[in-house]
């Protein structure tokens, strides 16, 4: 099983959460996202919580991600996964596994080890 922090730095999340439970990834808040090309805040934010993760080894899923200069940034910074509308709107179930079925054909043929950018390290330790 995999453990997620939801909205990582916002509301009720917490940076003690990350030594009481046993988490693999945080997910950076949309709102830290939005803004990132025109906050340098925000930026430092995001750059921040990747480094704290990886050195937690935890993997860091962005969401809210928009715009490819929101993805350049984020790769840039060495976020492992994305969510948002720059890759695909909320589907029905049908187009959903149509969009992961054509996405698996294509991972099939590529030589990249796909478990280790979607799974943490921690996961592998149990």
């Amino acid at each position: 099983m995999l453990v997620s922090v939801d909205d990582f730095g916002t509301g009720y999340s917490s940076m003690s959460y990350l030594r009481r439970f046993p988490i693999d990834k945080l997910k950076i808040d949309r709102s830290f996202i939005t803004d990132l090309a025109t906050r340098a805040d925000d930026a430092s934010i995001v750059q921040a919580i990747v480094s704290l993760a990886h050195g937690l080894r935890l993997k860091v899923v962005a969401e809210g991600v928009e715009t490819l200069q929101q993805l350049k940034f984020l790769q840039s910074v060495g976020c492992d996964q994305y969510q948002g509308y720059h890759f695909s709107p909320p589907l029905p179930a049908t187009e959903f596994a149509a969009l992961v079925c054509n996405w698996q054909k294509a991972e099939d043929r590529s030589s990249d080890d796909v478990a280790s950018r979607t799974h943490s390290k921690l996961a592998a330790y149990r």
